[in-house]
């Protein structure tokens, strides 16, 4: 029912797509995998009309079509979900979902109540369970996207584009999407499904495609793949799936934190009597399903939420009324699991972003002046040392793929050298060669003597990294385990098994 025939595009200096090849059968789920930057986001947001190919030529339906604008592609009845969310926040669910295709009374007032109606509809004939008059800026990420999704099912979408659906959705969350997509497809809808992680890929797909640096490599069928295989036709290498590591020599402790009390936005308590200490040397993982207190923790230690109670310690020095500038200044690096709203400031260039923190020290500045030159320097180095890719230093960070802005936290967060690294969804949108070297650097960051703090709600990811993991439910640590606990026990814990037991 699709087909795309040599689609080339490029940008300055930059060549994202290099005649690619791809089709899209009726009723079937086709994934797109390749690396950060390997050219699939832009593949699809040509075949939705965001941008104009240099070459090639779009097929439905063996008709060559042309899209000027999304909105022609939504007329072939083809919807997008973005990596990052396409709402408006202080609109309901309803009016987000119909904008632009309003109903009306005599076609010339707003219908509201048609409109409640018909999502309404939607939604029960689904299973999604969202109330069409919540603002969305009220409901969770996982509800976001079901709303992204009814928004392409009201234009009678027959191709879905999913763009890194399960990058911001918890386990749970992303087994129900899975269901969801398996009745769409038996109702007769195609989907692409863009992801980097393999194993939802060998769950899902029934074929794969896979691109490499702009070029298509091969398309195979699901059957016989492996996690393996796919991993070294997307990167080019074998690449190390399972993090090997010696064990850690702790030292002293660098961060301690001491029956700590945060509230959330509602004023509701968030994080309770909180106490633990991470050492130099050591990676401590922090596992619990999110909504938990874990982005609450993560904002009072770094310095961007005030703590209603309770003490943040910084290498045996007590942060008094902290703010971020002050916990870096103390020497706490931080990788924030949202990467554009906490990050990046998105129109600022790769380097600029780089010396956000440090501007003000030698030798980005001496005497208030600053060397633009010196910048420039650095983010070049940093940008080779982490791969990052889609520009050069004075590209903004914006114009960067998701995967590689990640990497640019990243970059920034290790090269300062801190004392105390707290690693919040470190991997987020990463591929598995990116995935493997944080990884990696991750583990020398701890060997060089830095406290690790990792948040992460992939599990398997805690289990790989952590030399200790602490639990959290409901705001409170329920539960501590040396490396070597099993993922079945932590489970349990993380829905709140073990305070029940000891109840």
């Amino acid at each position: 029912m699709l087909e795309l025939r040599g689609i080339t595009k490029r940008f300055p200096g930059v060549v994202a797509d290099d005649h690619v090849d791809f089709d899209l059968q009726r009723g079937e789920v086709h994934a797109l995998l390749g690396e950060n930057g390997a050219g699939k986001s832009t593949l699809m947001n040509i075949l939705y009309g965001l941008y104009k190919p240099d070459e090639g030529e779009i097929r439905i339906g063996g008709k060559p079509v042309s899209f000027g604008s999304a909105k022609d592609a939504i007329e072939q009845g083809i919807g997008m979900v973005h990596q990052h969310f396409m709402l408006i926040p202080v609109m309901t669910v309803a009016e987000n979902i119909v904008l632009a295709q309003e109903p009306t009374h005599a076609g010339v007032l707003l219908d509201f109540d048609a409109a409640r109606e018909r999502v309404r509809h939607l939604s029960e004939t689904f299973s999604f369970a969202i109330d069409p008059d919540s603002r969305v800026e009220r409901i969770s990420v996982g509800q976001q996207q079901r709303v992204e999704i009814l928004k392409a099912l009201y234009r009678r979408a027959d191709i879905l584009i999913l763009d890194e659906p399960t990058a911001v959705l918890t386990p749970q969350e992303a087994q129900e999407l899975f269901g969801i997509l398996r009745t769409l497809v038996r109702e007769g809808m195609s989907v692409i499904f863009i992801t980097h992680k393999l194993n939802e890929v060998l769950e899902l797909a029934d074929r794969i495609t896979v691109l490499r640096r702009g070029k298509r490599i091969d398309t195979i069928p699901r059957a016989g793949a492996t996690e393996q295989g796919l991993a070294r036709m997307m990167v080019g290498r074998d690449v190390l799936l399972r993090l090997e590591k010696k064990a850690g020599q702790p030292g002293d402790p660098l961060l301690e934190v001491r029956h700590l009390h945060v509230e959330d936005d509602r004023h509701l308590p968030a994080v309770r009597d909180v106490s633990f200490e991470v050492r130099g040397g050591e990676i401590v993982g922090i596992a619990g399903v999110e909504g938990n207190g874990q982005t609450e923790l993560v904002e009072a230690i770094t310095g961007l939420r005030h703590p209603k109670s309770g003490e943040v310690v910084v290498a045996g020095r007590t942060i008094s009324h902290g703010t971020a500038r002050r916990m870096l200044d103390a020497g706490v690096g931080h990788i924030p699991e949202d990467r554009q709203r906490r990050g990046l400031v998105l129109e600022f260039s790769i380097a600029e972003n780089i010396a956000l923190h440090d501007y003000c020290y030698p030798p980005d500045s001496r005497y208030g002046w600053l060397f633009p030159g010196r910048l420039v320097q650095r983010a070049r180095e940093l940008i080779r040392e982490f791969d990052v890719r889609g520009g050069g230093p004075q590209t903004r960070a914006a114009a960067l793929s998701g995967g590689n802005q990640q990497k640019l936290v990243a970059a920034r967060e290790v090269a300062r050298d801190p004392k105390v690294l707290v690693a919040a969804q470190p991997t987020r949108g990463l591929d598995v060669g990116a995935i493997e070297f944080l990884h990696q650097r991750l583990v020398e960051e701890r060997d060089e003597g830095r406290a690790i703090l990792l948040i992460s709600l992939e599990l398997d990811e805690v289990l790989s990294l952590s030399d200790r993991i602490l639990v959290i439910f409901e705001g409170q640590i329920v539960a501590e385990h040396a490396s070597g606990a099993t993922e079945e026990e932590i489970g349990v814990e993380m829905l709140g098994g073990r305070r029940e037991a000891v109840a």
